[in-house]
């Protein structure tokens, strides 16, 4: 097994909608590309990482896993239930911690870079 990986330089995935049941504002569409799957250390845990798109909208989100971000283009606001909001736009990272819970808005079409692990 080895243990570097080079991953392609891009991919294609379809467009989704965002479910009725979580959307705010807007008709946003978003797409998921799933670079690199592994089984994390402890072999119960997994390791993600790839890249995803999204229209202008904004949506309720709850997470779960752990996420780290770096956004490539485009503009987002993340709003926790909590009163805590990031803006972040080209260049800027972030991480998602299990148990956020609030809102993801897209200000102008974005794709961002992602790491996950369940």
């Amino acid at each position: 097994m080895t243990a570097l990986h080079l991953l392609p330089a891009s991919a294609e995935a379809p467009w989704e909608d965002i479910p009725a049941d979580r959307l705010l504002s807007g008709t946003p569409r978003t797409r998921t590309v799933t670079l690199y799957e592994s089984a994390y250390d402890s072999g119960a845990q997994k390791l993600y990482a790839g890249e995803w798109e999204a229209t202008a909208g904004k949506w309720r989100i709850a997470y779960t896993e752990w996420e780290y971000v770096q956004v490539i283009s485009g503009t987002c606001i993340l709003q926790g239930d909590d009163g805590t909001r990031i803006e972040a736009g080209p260049g800027q990272k972030f991480v998602i911690e299990p148990g956020f819970t609030g809102t993801w808005e897209v200000l102008e079409h974005m794709r961002k870079s992602w790491v996950i692990r369940e």
